[in-house]
């Protein structure tokens, strides 16, 4: 069973995950539109990464688990608009491929790594200890994103057959 874990968002990443193991993580594909050059999610290029990694397998050997997000005080209100719209298009994306998809709140995946409370930098730390051979692409501050991917997938291979 390959499990894809994604943290939402123009800044989130992608990982490919199997038994146990990481296979792959990707930064989140974005794109430029408008006369502003706005960054939004690019649709067609997560399409492709997830084809591309997955379309040898049976769609019942596939996993989607997506960060459940919802607006957070304090955000301006166009941030929060395009946070949901990357979120909407990775659901549409996943149901047009017909891939299962789980969701997963940020308060769960957390507290199972025991990291509720802590810096947005412990999740690098916590996966670069749990993968050591992965630590060579979690070395720079902004790999939070990647470990966030990470620990979504290994929370859900670790937990699935639990909650099944």
């Amino acid at each position: 069973m390959i499990i894809i874990g994604i943290d939402p968002g123009l800044s989130g990443s992608i990982c490919f995950f199997e038994d146990g193991k990481i296979l792959d993580v990707v930064e989140m594909p974005t794109m430029t539109e408008g006369k502003k050059n706005k960054k939004q999610v690019n649709g067609s290029q997560i399409y492709n990464e997830i084809l591309k990694r997955t379309s040898n397998l049976d769609k019942s050997d596939i996993k989607v688990v997506i960060e459940q997000v919802s607006a957070m005080p304090g955000q301006g209100v166009t941030s929060m608009f395009n946070f949901g719209q990357s979120y909407g298009i990775l659901k549409g994306i996943c149901s047009a491929m017909q891939l299962p998809v789980y969701f997963v709140r940020p308060a769960k995946w957390k507290k199972y790594f025991n990291l509720i409370n802590s810096e947005k930098d412990a999740s690098r730390t916590r996966a670069i200890e749990i993968f050591p051979y992965f630590s060579s692409q979690l070395s720079k501050k902004k790999d939070s994103n990647k470990a966030d991917a990470i620990l979504i997938s290994s929370f859900f291979y670790e937990t699935f057959k639990l909650e099944d």
